[in-house]
């Protein structure tokens, strides 16, 4: 298992920033639609053995099956691209500017959003038998979730919202360890290995990721969810988008770089 340095592989994270930025809209769109119906996948994987096992650990151990398959083939999610692609403005790469970031966010939005969704409608087929039953038990669990984790911080107002932006912010925190975890290794069996233990942990502790509830709230909402679309927006995926922005780059990106890219010079004996 090659095991590349904290100095080799956070530059590699400026590299590939930088290169994220440059890669054509039709690239940047088609990769993030892969990658949001990807990770849907394995979210609706992780809800069903978490449903017929009934054992919550054993579902969050098998979630990164997805995320590892999606970097694997290089397909990119938002959580990522906020931790990658502001470090290359930091370290002032040409052409790097602060407008080329947003863009890139934003298409990155779309392309996750519309994967997730494709799954989403697809899934509320195969759970109520094209809408001609009721869901199945994991349709019901997944509709269950959605109205838990909207109405349920809407209840305590304020201190649900600060409970929404920290899970989010706690989420990208781990997610985008994973997403550097693919660096720290040159061989497929260490890149899953570093990607794998994170990834297990947010969705264990159940930490909000925008993407993944890019899924799983439109899809309680085709299946019958007790909650709206304003709910959902307002009491979950608008805060969890800003905490995840806030974590990945705060408590994962920065943190790398200004220690292992912009070291500080060594101390005198």
């Amino acid at each position: 298992m090659s095991y590349l340095l904290p100095s080799e592989f956070a530059t590699k994270m400026v590299d590939a920033g930088e290169s994220k930025l440059y890669m054509a809209t039709r690239d940047a769109l088609l990769r993030s639609f892969m990658a949001g119906a990807i990770l849907a996948l394995a979210a609706v994987f992780a809800v069903t053995i978490t449903v017929q096992t009934g054992s919550a650990i054993l579902g969050a151990a098998l979630f990164p099956v997805g995320f590892c398959m999606l970097y694997l083939m290089g397909f990119d999610l938002l959580t990522g691209v906020f931790v990658l692609t502001p470090l290359a403005w930091l370290d002032k790469r040409p052409g790097v500017t602060i407008n080329r970031i947003l863009k890139h966010w934003g298409v990155v939005f779309t392309g996750n959003l519309l994967g997730a969704l494709t799954v989403a409608f697809l899934m509320a087929i195969v759970f109520t038998y094209g809408f001609s039953t009721p869901p199945d038990e994991v349709g019901v669990a997944i509709s269950e979730v959605g109205k838990d984790r909207t109405l349920g911080y809407k209840e305590f107002g304020a201190a649900g919202m600060l409970t929404v932006f920290i899970r989010g912010v706690l989420c990208n925190w781990m997610v985008s360890l994973g997403v550097v975890g693919a660096m720290i290794s040159t061989t497929v069996g260490g890149k899953v290995i570093a990607m794998w233990m994170p990834i297990m942990l947010f969705f264990y502790m159940g930490f909000e990721h925008s993407i993944v509830n890019m899924f799983l709230f439109p899809s309680a909402l085709m299946l019958g969810g007790d909650f709206s679309i304003m709910d959902y927006m307002i009491w979950n995926e608008i805060p969890v988008v800003v905490g995840n922005l806030v974590g990945g780059i705060s408590l994962t990106g920065l943190t790398l770089y200004a220690t292992h890219v912009r070291t500080a010079p060594l101390r005198d004996i």
